[in-house]
């Protein structure tokens, strides 16, 4: 398939070469909402598209292409990157399309909100010197070429366009000259001919959707329409032939859940089995909810987790007497959520007591966690009927009503947005995107499996969990990447429960191992953990080194802005051929025009002029009146960015702070020469609030401390229990002779060849190294050691730590050396360096041997701290190997 050969027939160095093409787009990356960073594999994703699209000798037109990208990886920010790309290739018209209508009233806030949190593009896209629109249109006829027009459809919709007359419609010939680039979400529903679901008849073949999008791609007659597909559901398994078939020239990049789960990227799933009446298991599933918030609120994290609790009946089926619930087989959602408001409503103290008695691990840690922290029954139960009272509950079954509901489904991570529970039965199978949804609670008890293999509703409920199973980002303490799980690593942790989506069920075993099955299948958790034991080797436990020997680390604190000395120190930036600091005014100009005729009946222009001004010649009242307008500028808040500032009155007349600014406004020559009191305030208050984006776009939290302060080896290292997916424990198995390394501290390790290389290389110094030293210790840093950046307190922990004793004379010398393996792309060049996530980590090695304080001193014992450049093998690039292998003989050999 081509996302498998693709690399091999390029004859380069597959992913890295591909990020690196997609790096070097920085025209597009730069006209992306910069709150959304570029993933790794999202650079891969389009380094794929950008390379067959220029330089691919295959290549096929018209072109066709299929991305199969895991729900919750980001599918519709590649969608809007090529949507860049390809304008900048020259087309201007796109078709948006998917078969739910609540998708394309998300998707359009997405491309079209500039207000929206969720918006895509930057606050202006500039192409080539100009800025670009992106516009909603209804058709192709008439639009501005230089806008980005889309028309938004459902896929019925767009078939019904094109094949039934009516006002409006479309004809396939309306495309003969134009190129169009259609983008379909969810588009596995597109292969309905191809899995031959469908009848011969012409007419059955007319209506076909796929049909429909094929005759539009090919519509250009010199096939220059482009066709983008994505999809987290690709059915390229076996089961499928026809879909194989059909994409081997097409799947350009395969990302799916299993990788997805594996790089960290979304929630833990748990299935949770209670034998208890389906209110208990309710009851217990929300009071689990609350303690997740009380353990959020506990470290200071914004969060609201949400519910969801799943029926499967919309209205009472005419042989079912009507349901309260009671009925396992079952359960009508309108019916349940009355039931469930009837019980939050007569809640008790001695209920909540009855639930504690479940033997449930979650939950009995919860209840511990209310006594430990103070949370009394009383406050307990006021809490819950308070936060899941009726208008904080949300039900999307009704047709009726879905739209007008959309946006509380589309914001639910939102701060003023209450939701708590969702009351569903199948509306949100697809194409909803929530990231603080923990708990699904399934309300009844059917099965629907058949020879042994899972039914329609488990795969679709097992899909509704990898909807569910997208991360809620969040940064606590030295964990500053907001996307990835935290706590693989530390399963005891209080704060895992924010990284796991519970899946509450009554206990059925057939069931949830029918369901897991599917789970597995389709990547969302793995086949089972390998737990593996990582132990200090018994002759290491008798070394000096583990006896008496210690380890350095350094600690951040609270960064102060001790070394900012002006706005421009802080990163605000005065370049005046920018236009931060053009404020415009209203120029008065007037236009009526009939709307008939089209005649302009009147008209007035007004001249525009633009002036440039010191703030400070604005006199400070008027400055300070704006400043006491902007609690951000309180000089408490804004001393802790401008450090040395030593008022407000400083600030305002300082040559390095506003005394220093000019602002450049725009409009009627009357009004730019004569300003008033207000407009001289509306002015600063612009310049103030450009300044504030600047200073907070670069402000620092923390700092890493320069002091390294010595903990006992022996109290820092000890054995550990891993727990390894199967998946990641086949891939990092070493074939490494660990038990005969008398260097190495460890029984084993599980690791990236890139470590298995460092190893190996090692073991080809150690003779040397131990001419020069008594004692050689290389240790796993298996999250034991953790080091803070410099310059803003990023925690760090270095793969591996070397100790080398060396005695002179009547001196002792120990050696403690960081190491870091580390792949290609963040190295291939000082570009691609300075750009990479990983670059500030080198530059914290490279800076600890300078930098580094140590408050250790004994009279005949010295401490050596030294990072090392990045470990490579260097099989694509020996200059890396080179620079690790030069820096290592240096400070270490010679």
């Amino acid at each position: 398939m081509l996302y498998e050969d693709f690399s091999a027939k390029t004859r380069l160095d597959g992913d890295d070469f591909f990020k690196q093409k997609a790096t070097a787009k920085q025209d597009v990356i730069k006209n992306l909402n910069p709150i959304f960073s570029i993933r790794e594999y999202q650079k891969e994703a389009l380094g794929r598209f950008y390379f067959y699209c220029e330089e691919f000798h295959q290549k096929q037109k018209p072109i066709h292409l299929m991305f199969n990208m895991a729900t919750g990886s980001g599918k519709t920010l590649i969608m809007a990157a090529d949507i860049l790309y390809l304008y900048q290739q020259g087309y201007r018209n796109f078709i948006f399309f998917v078969r739910l209508d609540n998708i394309v009233q998300k998707t359009k806030d997405n491309f079209l909100n500039p207000a929206s949190k969720k918006y895509l593009f930057a606050e202006k896209i500039v192409i080539n010197g100009q800025e670009v629109r992106v516009r909603e249109v209804d058709n192709f006829e008439g639009t501005n070429s230089d806008d980005i027009n889309i028309y938004f459809t459902t896929t019925a919709g767009l078939h019904s366009r094109f094949n039934f007359a009516h006002e409006n419609s479309l004809t396939y010939e309306d495309f003969s000259d134009k190129k169009i680039v259609l983008i379909a979400d969810e588009a596995h529903n597109l292969s309905v001919e191809t899995t031959g679901r469908h009848t011969t008849s012409e007419e059955e073949e007319r209506k076909n959707w796929e049909q429909t999008v094929s005759k539009i791609l090919k519509a250009n007659t010199q096939n220059e329409n482009i066709l983008l597909e994505f999809t987290a559901t690709a059915r390229l398994e076996q089961e499928y032939p026809e879909v194989l078939e059909k994409y081997k020239d097409k799947a350009i990049y395969r990302y799916d859940l299993k990788q997805y789960r594996l790089d960290g990227f979304s929630k833990d799933v748990r299935t949770v089995q209670v034998n208890a009446s389906m209110m208990d298991r309710v009851l217990s599933a929300v009071v689990i909810s609350q303690y997740r918030r009380k353990v959020a609120e506990k470290h200071k994290i914004s969060l609201k987790p949400v519910i969801l609790f799943k029926a499967n009946r919309v209205t009472v089926p005419r042989n079912v007497a009507e349901s309260r619930g009671d009925n396992p087989q079952v359960v009508v959602s309108s019916a349940f959520k009355s039931t469930f408001h009837q019980m939050i409503d007569r809640l008790s103290i001695s209920k909540l007591e009855e639930i504690s008695s479940i033997h449930d691990t979650t939950l009995s840690r919860a209840f511990d966690f209310f006594n430990k922290h103070n949370v009394t029954l009383r406050e307990l139960l006021e809490e819950i009927q308070n936060d899941f009272s009726p208008e904080k509950c949300l039900s999307v079954d009704e047709n009726n009503e879905l739209e007008q509901k959309q946006l509380l489904l589309n914001s639910l991570e939102d701060r003023n947005n209450e939701i708590r529970a969702i009351f569903a039965t199948e509306k949100l199978n697809e194409g909803w995107d929530v990231l603080n949804l923990f708990d699904i609670v399934r309300l009844y008890n059917s099965r629907d499996a058949r020879a042994n293999k899972p039914g329609k509703t488990t795969v679709q409920e097992a899909q509704l969990i990898g909807r569910g199973a997208r991360y809620c980002p969040f940064v606590t303490g030295d964990f500053t990447d907001p996307y990835r799980r935290k706590f693989d690593g530390d399963v005891d942790n209080e704060l895992r429960i924010l990284e796991q989506l519970f899946y509450h069920s009554v206990t059925n075993p057939k069931y949830i191992q029918e369901l897991e099955n599917v789970l597995v299948r389709v990547g969302i958790k793995p086949e089972r953990t390998i737990q593996r034991e990582l132990k200090i080797k018994d002759s290491f436990k008798e070394s000096t080194f583990w006896k008496y020997g210690v380890v350095f680390s350094n600690d951040r604190k609270e960064y102060l802005g001790d070394k900012v000395f002006s706005l421009n120190d802080a990163g605000v930036s005065f370049d005046f051929r920018a236009d931060w600091n053009l404020f415009t005014f209203f120029t008065g100009q007037a236009l009526e025009q009939d709307i008939f005729t089209g005649e302009r009946v009147s008209m007035t222009e007004t001249a525009q002029e633009t002036k440039e001004i010191e703030l400070l010649s604005f006199g400070e009242p008027v400055i300070r009146n704006a400043i006491n307008r902007l609690p951000e500028f309180q000089f408490d808040r804004l001393h802790k960015i401008l450090g040395n500032l030593t008022s407000i009155k400083e600030f305002i007349s300082g040559k390095d702070y506003l005394g220093a600014v000019k602002v450049v406004i725009k409009g009627p020559r009357a009004k730019i020469n004569n300003l008033s009191a207000n407009d001289k305030v509306q002015v600063t208050l612009f310049v103030l609030n450009r300044i504030m984006k600047d200073l907070l776009k670069h402000k620092k939290e923390f700092i890493g401390e320069a002091i390294f302060k010595p903990k006992k080896i022996n109290e820092v290292f000890y054995d550990k229990t891993l727990q390894l997916d199967p998946e990641r424990h086949r891939a990092q198995s070493m074939d490494f002779d660990f038990k005969n390394k008398d260097w190495f501290a460890q029984n084993e390790i599980w690791g990236t060849s890139e470590e298995e290389s460092l190893l190996h290389f090692m073991d080809n110094v150690v003779t040397d190294l131990k001419e020069r030293y008594e004692e050689i210790a290389l240790i796993r840093n298996e999250l034991f050691v953790k080091i803070h950046s410099f310059e803003d307190g990023l925690a760090f922990y270095p793969d591996f730590l070397l100790f080398l004793l060396q005695k002179e004379s009547k001196q002792e010398i120990i050696y403690q050396v960081f190491i870091e393996p580390k792949g290609n792309f963040a190295l291939d060049s000082e570009l691609e360096f300075e750009q990479s996530q990983e670059g500030w980590k080198q530059k914290l090695l490279l800076g600890i041997e300078e930098n580094s304080k140590l408050t250790l001193r004994y009279e005949n014992r010295e401490f050596k701290l030294i990072g090392l450049p990045f470990y490579n093998k260097g099989e694509t690039n020996q200059e890396l190997h080179q620079q690790f292998t030069e820096a290592f003989n240096e400070k270490l050999l010679n």
